[in-house]
């Protein structure tokens, strides 16, 4: 008889994980149920965290902190035992703010990211599409001579109209920049992903489905679903096969993202 294996998947930004504990994290994560939870902006080294997912089943766990304390930050947690994890993308600049981990399965490579904000003033703009987004794509591409990729995580852009509430007054114009995270660099950088054939997994389970995973703290922006569509799961073209669905899991609180999820089929 052959044997079905079903992986859920689910990346959240949680801003801050003391923080997130504090707010209902243990409850959301029985709610999610996940098999593996890729974290970022955990803001915390693991010896400042006493969180006991061990007791919900996720008896392996990976941090990769940032040098600079309550920043930035990933970590996976996780029920399947992987069969490697490495940390960083070998960039010193990046990697000393914890921003990728890569965890090795059967099927696939996971990578947990956390993409730099380009800031309001767009002061990290050029570093970001030129150092960052050029280095990870790359680093995704070198794997998948290997076995397959999947990555996820808060790519802090918004790719296209329809996942920004107000594109119009945030997109890129002859007399404007643009907003950090919504500028036509920023939003090419996710054309390049696309065009090296990885699946914008939400989108294809929903191409025309407004919906989103970031909302701003002011200005009621969530209560008035007034958001952008930030957090991601990727694929190369391999592991679409065994897609079954993605979601955005928006009914969780707890944070100023939400989490968002794959659901995965493989026939071993």
């Amino acid at each position: 008889m052959t044997k079905i294996e079903n992986l859920k998947i689910s990346s959240w930004n949680v801003n801050g994980i003391r923080a997130v504990l504090n707010k209902g994290f243990i409850k959301s994560l029985k709610d999610l149920n996940p098999d593996i939870i890729c974290l970022q902006e955990t803001k915390a080294h693991p010896d400042q965290v006493d969180h006991q997912l061990h007791e919900l089943g996720y008896n392996y766990e990976y941090w990769n902190s940032a040098e600079k304390k309550g920043y930035a930050g990933t970590a996976i947690f996780s029920k399947i035992e992987p069969i490697n994890v490495t940390y960083g993308l070998g960039f010193e600049k990046h990697d000393k703010e914890g921003r990728i981990i890569t965890a090795e399965f059967k099927n696939f490579y996971l990578i947990n990211t956390y993409t730099p904000n380009s800031k309001r003033d767009l002061s990290r703009l050029q570093e970001r599409i030129t150092e960052w987004d050029v280095l990870f794509l790359n680093y995704c591409i070198e794997l998948e001579k290997t076995k397959p990729v999947i990555f996820c995580g808060d790519l802090n852009a918004a790719h296209k109209e329809i996942d920004i509430k107000n594109d119009k007054s945030n997109k890129t114009t002859k007399t404007k920049p643009g907003s950090a995270g919504f500028t036509d660099q920023e939003r090419k950088g996710i054309d390049n992903i696309i065009e090296k054939d990885f699946c914008d997994t939400f989108r294809k389970f929903n191409p025309n489905k407004e919906q989103f995973s970031w909302w701003s703290y002011m200005g009621k922006a969530r209560k008035n679903n007034v958001g952008w569509r930030l957090d991601y799961f990727f694929t190369s073209k391999q592991i679409t096969e065994h897609l079954e669905n993605a979601t955005i899991d928006d009914q969780i609180l707890g944070s100023d993202h939400c989490p968002v999820s794959i659901y995965l089929k493989f026939t071993k």
